[in-house]
Formats: structure tokens, C-alpha cells, sequence
């Protein structure tokens, strides 16, 4: 299972610290990808911005959420990916 990946959004280095030292207590091996704002975590998710010719076949299968971002929020980032025919939940 370690070839699924994990993307933490998460602007506050503690937290982004905390949630990846629970990972690795709990034995969760995985690729951890982090985006630091909902910018940078839509520009991940659909291969734009920085992210521009990542392999899009390789999506996160979990997404850890914080909800207070900068730049977008995270209802925001929620709203897009529900809204786009890749990454809604009735695909």
C-alpha cells in the first residue's frame, strides 16, 4: 500500500508537523505530498501552477483538509474538486 499518496494541506508548521509524526508513529509508510494554502493544493490536484506535467494518473487517494487556508479555504478547494468531472465523488 505504500504507493498511495497522502496530501496534507496545511498552512501552520506546527500542525504540519504534528500530523506527520502521527503518520510515521502508526507505521504510515505512504508518500506524503504537503501544500502549505487551498492555492497550492488546487494547483497539485489538477496539475496547474507548480504542479503544471505532474503525472495526473497519480492522485491522492486521502486528503487531510485543514479548513482555514490562506488564499482559497478549504471549502473552497472542497467546492472545486466536487465541481470537476475528475475528481467528484458520483465519477
Amino acid at each position: 500500500m505504500d504507493n498511495i499518496i497522502i496530501l496534507l494541506v496545511e498552512d501552520n508548521p506546527d500542525d504540519e508537523a504534528l500530523t506527520l509524526r502521527a503518520l510515521k508513529k502508526n507505521n504510515i509508510s505512504n508518500q506524503v505530498v504537503v501544500a502549505r494554502d487551498g492555492a497550492e493544493a488546487l494547483d497539485y490536484l489538477f496539475g496547474t501552477g507548480n504542479y503544471a506535467g505532474r503525472d495526473s494518473g497519480l492522485t491522492p487517494q486521502l486528503v487531510l483538509l485543514d479548513l482555514k487556508l490562506p488564499k482559497v479555504d478549504g471549502l473552497e478547494v472542497l467546492r472545486r474538486l466536487r465541481a470537476n468531472e475528475h475528481t467528484s465523488c458520483s465519477r
